[in-house]
């Protein structure tokens, strides 16, 4: 995993409005916004320097399931990835959100604190998808830590 010191050389020093390094990624499939199933992004903004291994995680995701199996195991469910705010529980370490290095999906069927005994990604039909996030340079909280199965983040 990548520590905050490594983020700040490698991606720069991170700021609320991410101005200066966030791009638009125009999406492979439209996602649920989560927390309102009936609204739908079909663009989301990333750090620049992820943005091409973001969608190519994404088309490929796309290609494994197709759009209807995805949608059917919640994978299109869209968490969020840019947001300026500190980790869960800290009030001094940035989350990788910060910098717009990683994504979160399906956060109802994922909690934070979810182990692989009840967490939805750790099911094995969600295996191909975190093994695809991990070919592009990803990790998985959940498969590395065993706990914040909706979290993938950059991991170099």
């Amino acid at each position: 995993m990548i520590d905050t010191e490594q983020l700040n050389a490698k991606y720069g020093i991170p700021n609320a409005t991410g101005a200066g390094y966030l791009t638009t990624i125009t999406l492979p499939f439209k996602m649920r916004i989560a927390w309102q199933r009936s609204s739908y992004v079909t663009r989301i903004q990333c750090h620049h320097l992820i943005a091409d291994q973001l969608l190519a995680v994404l088309e490929d995701i796309l290609g494994h399931y197709g759009y209807e199996r995805l949608v059917e195991l919640g994978i299109d469910l869209y968490g969020g990835c840019f947001n300026y705010r500190f980790m869960r529980g800290s009030t001094e370490t940035l989350s990788r959100h910060s910098w717009g290095t990683a994504i979160d999906l399906d956060p109802d069927r994922n909690l934070l604190r979810e182990t692989a005994r009840t967490a939805r990604f750790a099911r094995p039909e969600y295996q191909a998808m975190i093994d695809i996030f991990y070919q592009h340079g990803f990790l998985s909280l959940g498969r590395e830590k065993n706990y914040d199965w909706m979290h993938f983040e950059i991991a170099k």
